[in-house]
């Protein structure tokens, strides 16, 4: 279990750290990102709103009380990560970045399933003394 968690913590951290970084650059209106947006035809409002949603995903993810909030953060960012991937091919811009987060995205949420199947199981890192 122990190094499931430290899967789980590594992956999750650097998504989160990547999906801080996006928001920062959404919500301060990056220059080359305004016109890549403008470029395919979206409305500058919307970097406010996914700015703001990226924000809220990786604090989702890195907090741990709330299981379903976590949820609803890997569901979110899996579908922005499509939307991102698709808009990459069809403009025929690279994709690879989308991809890799959604790999590790994925590997975060397989190895939080798993620590959290463990933990029901009762199976922890601590050695019991009877």
């Amino acid at each position: 279990m122990k190094v499931n968690k430290i899967i789980y913590w590594t992956s999750t951290v650097i998504v989160a750290g990547l999906f801080l970084m996006s928001s920062f650059m959404y919500l301060t209106h990056n220059p080359k990102l305004v016109a890549g947006f403008k470029m395919l035809g979206y409305p500058n409002y919307i970097l406010n709103m996914l700015g703001t949603a990226k924000l809220l995903g990786a604090f989702a993810l890195l907090q741990t009380r709330y299981v379903k909030l976590k949820e609803w953060a890997y569901a979110g960012f899996t579908i922005t990560l499509i939307g991102a991937t698709w808009t990459h091919i069809a403009t025929g811009t690279p994709f690879v970045m989308p991809v890799v987060i959604f790999v590790l995205l994925a590997v975060s949420y397989i190895s939080y399933t798993r620590m959290q199947q463990l933990e029901e199981a009762g199976i922890n890192d601590h050695v019991n003394v009877a």
